[in-house]
């Protein structure tokens, strides 16, 4: 299995690159984070890898961070997510928002990732808690409903599903309705 490259980026298509290892060019599936670090061609990268094989398939995901591909790893180990959809879940978030989702319970966080549902999302909260040192009672009852409306909205106005998150938290439970919570969190977010 292939652990870590080096070398320099020959060519871009998000969310691949491919990757110039001693005149090897190795095709990588990288993170959202990777992404947004590389000034361009020709730039030498270090990226610690997870080799994914099946019958048809070698694909190789690649991160900047050894935490960020443990992390991962944590993630494909749960029935249900495979590494695109592990992948997509980096684009949300990063490592310490991806743990703290894990830690609070949020739900909502993974539901905004696309083709991951409710049920898989509270799956990736109940096998991970533990993992990775989430306390005290888990409590998934919550429909969230409301607040992915809220999320919803605030995408439409042209914010990230991360700091839709960051504002429905800093409103804490403010608002009566969806309506004056997008209001109070489109207030929040203009400072």
């Amino acid at each position: 299995m292939i652990g870590t490259l080096k070398g320099t980026i020959e060519y871009r298509e998000d969310p691949y690159l491919i990757i110039d290892v001693n005149g090897v060019g190795y095709r990588v599936l990288v993170s959202a984070s990777v992404l947004s670090k590389i000034n361009g061609i020709g730039e030498s990268l270090k990226l610690y890898t997870h080799t994914h094989v099946r019958e048809d398939l070698l694909e190789l995901y690649g991160f900047g961070e050894p935490q960020d591909l443990k992390l991962f790893q944590y993630l494909i180990s749960v029935s249900g997510i495979g590494c695109k959809t592990a992948l997509a879940i980096y684009s949300v978030g990063g490592r310490k928002e991806i743990i703290q989702a894990i830690v609070e319970n949020d739900v909502t966080f993974f539901t905004s990732v696309p083709r991951l549902g409710k049920k898989n999302a509270q799956k990736i909260i109940i096998e991970l808690k533990n993992k990775l040192g989430g306390e005290g009672d888990i409590d998934l009852s919550q429909d969230g409903s409301e607040t992915q409306e809220v999320i919803s909205a605030l995408k439409n106005f042209g914010f990230t599903p991360l700091e839709a998150r960051g504002a429905i938290k800093a409103l804490k439970g403010a608002g009566e309705t969806v309506g004056e919570k997008v209001r109070l969190a489109l207030k929040y977010l203009g400072k």
